[in-house]
């Protein structure tokens, strides 16, 4: 049963909202009042009487999920977290944008509870919620019976002009009509102002006839009227065939007697004379801050109540689901835990040492192993599935409606599809890779950086990782990729050497669920490296290891190579063997390698041996750390060529008589 409320009490609700929102941003010298005050009606209309969640358990799992696209007007969630009953006490609001609070400048995952997804960077909360939206039609497909619909939710997402100039809210919203999601509501925040001024200094797109083309619902409300609000929000969620979009005419600093309706009031406080003023005009008492009347604590908590009733059923629903269905409970056991096989080594695919073979390829092969033993994992690639090798080829994929797949197909849309996997992360029941070339990983990379603040354990597997690419020449050529991802905090780089390694990089990567891993693969053929002779391709996990010497003792040389350019060690530390002791350690992850024990480290590079030279198909950016002072760098600075890859690599340099010969001049140096 919808409750139901006066237009006095949402009228005091709301106004309250706007109330914390001016005093928030004015305590902290800094933030947005306009789109908090501008929205407060919607929200006041969605959180009172449609959005289902639970205060007391912000992680129950048929909740609905709400996203701020628009994070910087953070001051309204932060308000309704606090007002609903969320452990966000009128302190934290006190507090906002300061050292060490909940309430940060833009929503934060994993730091306030309730929020579902860091936002800030505009549009990606739009992505976001895509991914969250396609979570639960793959999850209920997976679990609804005729008798139990235990998942059922629906994905509410407010977002404002410049999240509609992003290009990332094209790439999303256009993938979502496709796809139907029906459960996903949109709420544009129409407030025709930007940082600069007016809309219309850059911004003169139909939204409307925008949105029907990608196949959505469309309506246009006052986003200031409760009833137009009521009847779009009821219309949307009766929606059985496409997401809707709610377009919502509002108005900047709603209240404010000198600030509305300008580009002030985006991002700047209003200033104390002109809180006071608005106040008064909103029927708030001037002079007190935080103000939270008592008849607006009894509507929460009374809206609180419900939400707990609402939640106690579904648990009691649940309860009887797994009584009835012991199999569909243990798989969904399986799929929130997502535990690895203990196993997991013994199942995947084993290679033939006198058969070359691409990384990307042998990642296929790897994928076709997981996807048997792994069921929640599901994947997919930015149009390039052939030549990612990433198809889950005994599965169907997901598709307008269908959700019972496992295969996404994301189209050319690199972007959303990274922020679409963090909002599959972000909903949880999968795990979830996505694939496109190396060179692309710059359209990916916002979204990428966010998985990195989030802790979030997506896989990316970016191939054609090099100049090797070869023909396709300097635009499809990564050269300075690798050090633009190794930069990001949090982020795990694994470039694997050969196939044995890129199945030990699909194991790290799986068992790494405290942030992204990017897998790095290469277009053409690399020997095999016979483990029954070399150490154990698992080493990999410890970031580097020592994979040949030419004798025993301390070495004299120590040639440090990622992915393809192993090989290229091995072959020129094989002629030196005579002259020098030399050691060649494989080197696929910076990060694995700097979280193992100094003792181990010092193993595998010892001090003692300062004759250091580290070889890669990329800019050489970062390698120093582990050279050192008195050791060199062999790699690519500059841009790549179109030609045979085979003549690139000896141009460039790239040969092991080049490498030999540089040895040789660091020893008489």
């Amino acid at each position: 049963m919808i409750p139901k409320y006066s237009k006095e009490d949402l009228t005091l609700v709301a106004n309250t909202i706007r109330g914390l929102a001016m005093d928030g941003v004015q305590k902290a010298k800094s933030g947005h009042p306009g789109m908090p005050m501008g929205m407060a009606d919607v929200a006041t209309v969605l959180w009172l009487k449609y959005f289902s969640h639970c205060p007391s358990r912000p992680d129950w799992v048929n909740r609905d999920r709400f996203v701020l696209s628009g994070g910087h007007g953070s001051m309204l969630l932060y308000s309704l977290l606090h007002l609903a009953g969320y452990d966000l006490p009128i302190s934290e609001l006190q507090q906002f944008r300061q050292w060490g609070s909940k309430t940060p400048g833009h929503p934060e995952f994993g730091h306030t509870p309730g929020v579902e997804t860091t936002t800030g960077p505009l549009g990606q909360g739009c992505g976001n919620a895509v991914g969250m939206a396609i979570a639960e039609q793959m999850l209920a497909c997976r679990f609804n019976t005729a008798d139990y619909n235990v998942v059922d939710h629906k994905t509410f997402v407010f977002a404002g002009d410049g999240d509609m100039m992003e290009g990332i809210s094209h790439e999303a919203f256009s993938l979502a009509g496709h796809l139907r999601l029906h459960k996903l509501i949109v709420f544009y925040d129409s407030n025709k102002i930007t940082i600069e001024g007016s809309t219309d200094l850059a911004y003169s797109d139909n939204v409307k006839k925008r949105f029907q083309g990608y196949n959505w619902n469309v309506m246009e409300i006052d986003g200031h009227d409760y009833d137009q609000i009521d009847k779009a929000i009821r219309k949307a969620i009766r929606a059985k065939d496409k997401p809707t979009l709610i377009i919502c005419r509002t108005h900047i600093a709603y209240g404010s007697p000198n600030k509305h309706d300008t580009a002030e009031a985006h991002g700047a406080p209003l200033g104390e004379e002109e809180v006071k003023a608005t106040k008064k005009n909103l029927s708030l008492p001037e002079n007190e801050l935080f103000y939270v009347p008592q008849r607006v604590r009894d509507i929460f908590e009374e809206r609180k109540k419900q939400l707990e009733r609402k939640a106690k059923k579904w648990e009691i629903l649940f309860a009887s689901y797994c009584t009835a269905m012991p199999d569909k409970a243990k798989m969904w056991k399986e799929f929130m835990e997502q535990p690895i096989p203990e196993n997991i080594e013994t199942i995947l695919p084993k290679f033939d040492p006198a058969k070359p073979i691409a990384t990307r390829s042998s990642s296929g092969k790897v994928i076709q192993a997981l996807a048997e033993a792994i069921p929640f994992l599901v994947g997919g690639s930015a149009d390039l599935a052939p030549s990612t090798m990433t198809l889950m080829e005994k599965y169907s994929s997901i598709e307008p409606a269908k959700f019972e797949g496992r295969n996404f197909h994301f189209g050319v849309r690199e972007h959303a599809m990274g922020a679409i996997m963090n909002g599959i992360a972000l909903h949880g029941g999968f795990r979830v890779f996505g694939a496109t070339f190396f060179v692309f990983s710059d359209y990916c990379r916002p979204a990428i950086r966010l998985a990195a603040i989030m802790k979030l354990p997506v896989i990316y597997v970016f191939t054609h990782d090099s100049f090797y690419v070869g023909e396709d020449g300097p635009t499809h050529e990564p050269v300075e990729h690798i050090a633009a991802l190794r930069c990001i905090p949090g982020i795990t780089v694994i470039r694997p050497s050969d196939a044995t390694e890129s199945a030990a990089a699909w194991v790290a990567a799986l068992k790494n669920t405290n942030g992204p891993t990017a897998l790095l693969l290469t277009r053409h053929n690399l020997n095999i490296i016979d483990r029954s002779i070399y150490p154990a391709a698992s080493n990999l996990e410890k970031g580097a290891y020592t994979l040949w010497q030419s004798k025993e003792g301390i070495p004299d040389v120590i040639l440090i190579a990622s992915g393809s350019e192993v090989e290229l060690a091995l072959s020129s530390a094989k002629k030196l063997a005579d002259e020098v002791n030399v050691r060649v350690v494989s080197m696929p992850s910076w990060e694995l390698f700097d979280k193992q024990p100094e003792s181990y480290k010092n193993d595998v590079m010892p001090s003692e041996c300062e004759c250091r030279l580290a070889i890669e198909a990329g800019v050489a950016m970062g390698w120093t750390k582990y050279t050192g002072a008195k050791g060199k760098v062999f790699a690519l600075d500059r841009f790549g060529a179109s030609a045979p890859y085979k003549v690139l690599a000896e141009k460039f340099g790239f040969t092991p008589d080049n490498i030999v010969s540089i040895v040789r001049q660091m020893r008489t140096n």
